[in-house]
């Protein structure tokens, strides 16, 4: 079985998406699949692909169907018993697989991430305190901040097996939606080294295009609530922080005149919660 599967899904990012590939096929660990799932592009992406010639590197296309989608897919064809992976817009330092492997296979953790350097409109800036990487078990702040990033992230096959896959109901927040089910079931390895680059800045980037996200949260609360069994200090903790969330959502909608859409979204979580 290959060692590890690295999965990069991508839309339209024909001018980056090379940089990314390369950064995967220059690894000083060789023993990977690199599965490229394009979703749906109209620009130069195929001629992208084509540009290399590696037999460890797979190219896939179908419909746009979101990143979810495309995940998803790229991962039910994969064969390795890990899982890397890498935003299309993203890439890593050389050693990135070697020390994730290694530390994964001395630390028995069935789930891990790098640290990573952050580039915005070209520019390097220093990610704020509350973005730190955490180790261990942190469910609690997973609630309030996404604390994992998915091109730093590597997991087990069974683990996915387990908890995958991500949610394509969700247009965002849906590696969110995954890391919330993970944070509940298993503690969180970290190779505190800046293995990853992350660039931002995107005209096209979810966070810039989807409005309202925190309504995607309130669901992936609320799907946890309803497909998990949790413990009852985990139910305590995804109840308050649930609670708070609609709180928010609900105050914006009134605030904009959107009065059903908050007593809608207040009845949706009121249901989950009345189990509780």
């Amino acid at each position: 079985m290959t060692c590890v599967s690295v999965i990069i899904p991508t839309h339209n990012r024909a001018d980056v998406l090379g940089r990314a590939i390369a950064s995967v096929l220059g690894q000083t660990w060789a023993d990977f699949e690199l599965i490229v799932v394009d979703d749906g592009s109209t620009d130069a992406t195929p001629r992208v692909l084509a540009e290399f010639d590696d037999p460890r590197l797979t190219g896939m296309h179908q419909e746009n169907k979101g990143v979810s989608s495309a995940r998803n897919r790229g991962i039910a064809a994969s064969r390795g018993r890990l899982i890397a992976l890498l935003d299309s817009d993203d890439h890593w330092m050389p050693d990135k697989l070697e020390k994730q492997v290694r530390f994964m296979a001395e630390s028995g953790f069935a789930i891990c991430q790098t640290d990573e350097i952050w580039i915005r409109n070209c520019v390097r800036v220093n990610p704020r305190f509350k973005h730190a990487k955490p180790a261990g078990w942190f469910l609690d702040r997973s609630l309030d901040l996404c604390l994992i990033s998915p091109s730093c992230v590597m997991f087990t096959r069974s683990l996915w097996d387990e908890l995958g896959p991500f949610d394509e109901s969700l247009p965002a927040c849906e590696d969110y939606s995954l890391w919330l089910r993970v944070g509940a079931r298993y503690p969180v390895g970290l190779v505190p080294e800046s293995l990853v680059v992350k660039t931002g800045g995107h005209a096209d980037q979810l966070s810039r295009r989807i409005i309202g996200l925190d309504l995607y949260r309130v669901y992936a609360m609320i799907d946890l609530l309803r497909s998990m069994a949790l413990d009852g200090e985990q139910r305590a903790m995804v109840a308050a922080a649930l609670r708070e969330r609609v709180r928010l959502y609900a105050q914006g909608c009134i605030k904009h005149g959107k009065d059903e859409e908050a007593v809608r979204v207040r009845e949706l979580a009121a249901g989950a919660l009345r189990g509780l």
